[in-house]
C-alpha cells in the first residue's frame, strides 16, 4: 500500500471536529441612494437568540448618521440598518470593525453605487481597518472576485474533504484527470445558475448533502478494502460530477453572502469560478507533491493507512451531516 494512505491519514487525525465552513462572517454594505446617502445594513452572528458577537461599524468623522440604528435577532444573526451621509462617495473614508481582533472570524464589506459599480472587502482579526479606495475598476473587480474564490475552497474543509477522499480512490493520472474534470464542470454549472436565480434550493440541506457526499465516498473507500468496490472506484468522475452539482450550490450560496456586482455580472462569476478552480488545483498538487516527496524518502506502509483514513473522515462527515440536519430539521 502506497505511503499517501499513511499521508492522508495524519491529514484526517489533524481534522478536528468543528463545524466546515462555519467561518461564519460579519456583513457590512453600504448602499448608495438616488440622494447620495448610503444605507448601511450589518449583520453579525448571533450567540443564541439575545446575544451576540461584539462587533461594531466604525466610520471616521467624515461620515454621519442621518438616522438611528434600528434592528434586532433574525434566526441565527444580528441586524443593525441606518442612513449615512457621506462626502465623494465614501473615497477615502476610514471604516474599523471594533471588536474583529478578539475573535477567529472575518468581516465582509460591499460597497453598491448608484451606476451599477461595486467593491468588496475582507475585514480579519489582523485587519480591522480599512480606507475605502474609489470606485473601482474592471480589474479591481476581477482581482477581489478571483481572490473570494480561492479563499472559499481553501477554507472550505468539507469542500476539500471530498477532493482528498476521491484522491484516495484515484490509482493513475488519466481517472485523476478525468475526475477533476467532472468535478468542476458539474460545480461551475450550478455555480452560475443559482448565482444568476435560475436555481434556488435552500442552503441547509444543500450544505447536509455535501456532508453526505463524503461520507458517501469515505463508505465506498471501505468497501474496496472488503472487496467489493462500488461505483467510485470503477468510474470516479460519474460520483464527482454528481456530487460536483451540490457542491456548486454550496459554492452559489458562498458568492450569495457577497453579492454581484451589477455593472459585471459575468466577470465576477467567471473569475470567482476560477478562482475557486485555483484553490482546488493548488490543493490536489500540494497533496500530490507532498505525497510524492515523502514517498521517495520512506517507503510503502501497511493497507490500515487506507481503512483508518476513511474511518476517520466518514466520521468528521458523519458529525457534519447530522448537525446540519438538526440545524434545519428543528
Amino acid at each position: 500500500m502506497s505511503l499517501r494512505y499513511s499521508l492522508l491519514l495524519l491529514l484526517a487525525l489533524l481534522v478536528t471536529p468543528v463545524q466546515a465552513d462555519n467561518l461564519r462572517p460579519a456583513y457590512l454594505q453600504l448602499t448608495e441612494t438616488p440622494d447620495g446617502l448610503f444605507d448601511v445594513f450589518w449583520k453579525v452572528p448571533a450567540r443564541g437568540s439575545y446575544a451576540r458577537l461584539s462587533l461594531n461599524v466604525v466610520f471616521d468623522d467624515s461620515v454621519q448618521e442621518v438616522t438611528e440604528r434600528r434592528g434586532g435577532f433574525v434566526n441565527s444573526a444580528h441586524i443593525q440598518q441606518w442612513r449615512v451621509s457621506a462626502n465623494d462617495d465614501l473615497a477615502n473614508t476610514r471604516v474599523v470593525i471594533d471588536g474583529l481582533e478578539k475573535t477567529t472570524t472575518e468581516a465582509l464589506m460591499r460597497i453598491e453605487y448608484q451606476d451599477g459599480t461595486a467593491s468588496t472587502h475582507r475585514f480579519t482579526p489582523g485587519d480591522t481597518d480599512h480606507r475605502i479606495t474609489p470606485k473601482p475598476s474592471w480589474l479591481d473587480t476581477a482581482i477581489t472576485y478571483f481572490v473570494l474564490g480561492v479563499e472559499h475552497i481553501l477554507f472550505g474543509l468539507d469542500h476539500l474533504l471530498f477532493v482528498l477522499v476521491l484522491l484516495m480512490l484515484i490509482p493513475n493520472l488519466r481517472k485523476l484527470v478525468a475526475t477533476i474534470t467532472a468535478f468542476t464542470v458539474a460545480h461551475s454549472i450550478t455555480l452560475i445558475l443559482a448565482a444568476v436565480g435560475l436555481v434556488r434550493i435552500p442552503v441547509p440541506p444543500v450544505e447536509a448533502c455535501i456532508a453526505l457526499s463524503i461520507v458517501f465516498v469515505a463508505t465506498e473507500i471501505i468497501r474496496g478494502q472488503q472487496g467489493k468496490p462500488g461505483i467510485t472506484a470503477r468510474a470516479p468522475w460519474i460520483v464527482a460530477f454528481s456530487f460536483g452539482l451540490l457542491h456548486g450550490l454550496g459554492f452559489a450560496a458562498a458568492l450569495g453572502e457577497i453579492g454581484l456586482p451589477q455593472s459585471a455580472i459575468a466577470t465576477a462569476l467567471v473569475v470567482f469560478n476560477l478562482g475557486v478552480e485555483a484553490g482546488q488545483l493548488l490543493f490536489v498538487g500540494a497533496m500530490v507533491l507532498l505525497w510524492q516527496t515523502v514517498t521517495s524518502i520512506t517507503g510503502r506502509f501497511p493497507a490500515w493507512g487506507l481503512r483508518l483514513s476513511a474511518y476517520a473522515i466518514g466520521s468528521l462527515a458523519s458529525f457534519w451531516m447530522f448537525e446540519r440536519v438538526a440545524a434545519f430539521w428543528t
